[in-house]
């Protein structure tokens, strides 16, 4: 392994930082992108409960706001709840916003990883042929072995760039369609809340 590094140039260097990045950020992002951590299960039923039987006090509002992702939108409503139902919809969106921006966390950097890894790797074939044909013709046109194995150690740098660019690519389309996902339940949950919250009355229910 380290004689293909090695083999392939200086250029292996970033292309090694990007498969190290790419890796951190894919694990990072399936611990965070749980959905136990971001949609807990039940949780309308959960903070509706106490709600009604007198509401949620500074402490429990708090706890409800860090414990997940829907529980801060949920939160975000509750404070605003003596405001009016518009209020606490308004409320609500900001902190959508705010929650979908969170799940969103270094996909951006995961897909420049997917685009420039690629890139690269080509930048570090085209170099290599450079060398490679700088050599033969200090060497002499007749020298078949000396460009065979001067391809060969080109080419590594455009294989070591797709072999980075593949699987950033699929954890970046991944995480795309799950946070998508969440962001939607997030959205109808909250509506849920609000609708419970006020009934077909402009004044809160508890």
């Amino acid at each position: 392994m380290l004689e293909i590094l090695q083999s392939g140039g200086w250029l292996m260097v970033p292309i090694l930082l990007c498969s190290i990045v790419a890796a951190a950020i894919a694990g990072e992002r399936l611990w965070t992108l749980q959905r136990g951590r971001v949609l807990p299960e039940n949780l309308l039923a959960r903070t509706w409960t106490p709600l009604k039987s007198g509401g949620l006090d500074a402490q429990k509002l708090r706890e409800l706001c860090s414990g997940s992702s829907l529980g801060n939108v949920f939160a975000a409503g509750i404070a605003n709840h003596r405001r009016g139902r518009e209020v606490v919809k308004q409320a609500m969106v900001e902190a959508t916003d705010q929650v979908s921006h969170e799940l969103e966390r270094y996909l951006t950097s995961l897909g420049i990883i997917a685009q420039i890894s690629p890139l690269l790797g080509l930048l570090g074939t085209v170099w290599g042929m450079i060398e490679v044909f700088t050599e033969l013709m200090a060497a002499g046109a007749g020298n078949a072995s000396l460009l065979a194995g001067g391809i060969s150690k080109a080419l590594i740098t455009t294989a070591a760039g797709l072999t980075v660019a593949i699987p950033a690519l699929m954890f970046h389309r991944f995480f795309q369609r799950r946070v998508d996902e969440m962001v939607v339940s997030v959205e109808q949950e909250a509506g849920k809340l609000a609708d419970i919250m006020f009934s077909d009355s402009d004044d809160p229910r508890f």
